[in-house]
């Protein structure tokens, strides 16, 4: 009993560093102007709204938040920003979900039959798998409030917690729109490989439903406009339907995806932390990471190929699961919790993006008082005009857009009571020369004034008539 409580203690231990190192990494990202609008300041927007009562409606993107992922597991987040409004709450609800995930791969692989050390090591190797950290630090994202839940659904069927299952597998649909289509995978291998023929079924019929209903009613009606993604797999069609169908009606594009070296590489990728614990007897788990497997090898936007992004967080999942299977049949390269664990840091250390912090968001420190100060001279919740970095310190407001060299200024400037710009670091523009002819423009525009001026970061405030 003492031993057990001992291991239990060293869970608690670890999930909690965890979670603190992995919030304060995010913050001092956030705090270096490196976060985004994509996805920090669209979620830190809509979530400030919901808890004002005001509608949720993205300015960045033009429509409702249902619209976006038909993420309504967002919600409940807004209670947070009823005790103080703040960015920082979405980087430590990431944090700690990423981090709880710990919690249920330990009981996972005692109701394995592995050994407590082993259970342990398992545990780490969730914590170290290069993806949690470097999700973590890019942005925030709903989806990563799932991994520790996917982890909890399958303890709570294997152990016939029904009721605690379908809540958990409800959440989890809420959480974004296309991880349906890893519940409704994950369904099918409850049932037809875990025997566990009601949870099975019910998450079959779940995933499939909610896939249907988001995809092809919520979405479109808060967006007017088909999922945003759809335009990932353009190749195949421009609908969830037609995609679907020509994935089967032609299999010689999808097998040139499929056997392709960069497939190939994301597949390394993927395997290379837990490769020493795969054996193919026992890859069943994985069964409920193929349509998260196929949309990212199939899509033709690279980020979802990589261990940086949030596209191959469902796949986590089952990949520990699959290890943990192995090693309860003795199987695998590594048995040891020694090597298992130094197998985990090797990985984190080559895989893991921890260089960022003295690489990469660095480049901005320069001028970072500038932009705070200007950044405290915005006072009103009028509307703002800034740039990428920035946005997401001032989205606390209905009304605020980015500005980029792509798409470049609004055509009308009238509706904005700010416009702030930093020249030197433009960020989300990537080109000096734009910011500085936008500011020489603003300059001669009778319409704004220039408040604040420090280390080429500008504010503009609208005249008052």
């Amino acid at each position: 009993m003492k031993k057990q409580l001992f291991q239990f203690g060293i869970i608690g231990w670890m999930t909690g560093i965890s979670a603190l190192v992995l919030f304060a990494c995010s913050s001092i990202r956030h705090t270096l102007f490196q976060s985004g609008v994509l996805d920090l300041g669209i979620y830190d927007q809509v979530v400030y709204l919901i808890s004002q009562g005001q509608p949720p409606i993205s300015s960045f993107l033009g429509f409702h938040h249902m619209g976006n992922h038909a993420a309504f597991s967002v919600y409940p987040l807004a209670l947070l920003y009823k005790i103080y409004p703040s960015a920082y709450w979405l980087l430590a609800v990431q944090a700690v979900s990423l981090a709880l995930g710990a919690v249920p791969t330990y009981y996972l692989a005692l109701q394995a039959g592995l050994k407590q050390s082993q259970a342990v090591a398992m545990t780490a190797v969730y914590l170290l798998y290069p993806l949690i950290f470097n999700v973590n630090i890019f942005e925030f994202h709903p989806e990563v409030m799932s991994i520790p839940v996917f982890l909890g659904v399958v303890l709570a069927a294997r152990l016939g917690k029904v009721l605690w299952f379908c809540l958990g597998t409800i959440f989890i649909l809420g959480c974004k729109a296309v991880l349906s289509l890893t519940v409704a995978a994950m369904g099918f291998w409850l049932l037809v490989f875990e025997r566990r023929r009601f949870c099975g079924t019910f998450a079959l019929i779940a995933g499939i439903s909610w896939f249907l209903i988001s995809s092809q009613v919520i979405i479109p009606l808060f967006s007017n406009n088909e999922a945003a993604a759809v335009e990932r797999y353009s190749y195949l069609g421009d609908s969830v339907f037609a995609i679907a169908s020509n994935i089967f009606l032609k299999p010689n594009i999808i097998f040139g995806k499929v056997f392709s070296l960069d497939t190939l590489e994301y597949l390394g990728l993927l395997v290379a932390p837990v490769i020493w614990g795969l054996t193919p007897r026992y890859l069943t788990p994985l069964v409920s990471a193929i349509p998260a497997l196929a949309l990212n090898i199939l899509s033709e936007k690279s980020a979802q190929r990589d261990l940086i992004h949030q596209y191959s967080l469902p796949i986590l999942p089952f990949l520990i699961l699959a290890v943990i299977a192995s090693l309860a049949a003795d199987q695998g390269w590594l048995r040891s919790k020694k090597k298992i664990i130094l197998w985990a840091i090797l990985g984190f250390m080559v895989l893991g993006k921890y260089g960022y912090f003295w690489s990469r968001y660095l480049r901005t420190v320069d001028n970072w008082q500038a932009t705070n100060q200007a950044i405290a001279q915005v006072q009103t919740k009028g509307p703002v005009l800034t740039t990428h970095s920035i946005a997401p310190h001032l989205s606390h407001r209905p009304m605020i857009q980015f500005v980029d060299d792509i798409s470049g200024p609004p055509a009308d400037l009238n509706p904005f009571e700010y416009i702030l710009l930093n020249v030197r670091h433009p960020d989300g523009t990537r080109n000096p020369e734009f910011a500085a002819n936008l500011v020489n423009q603003l300059k001669n525009y009778q319409l704004f004034q220039l408040v604040y001026q420090r280390d080429d970061v500008y504010l503009f405030v609208k005249r008052t008539q």
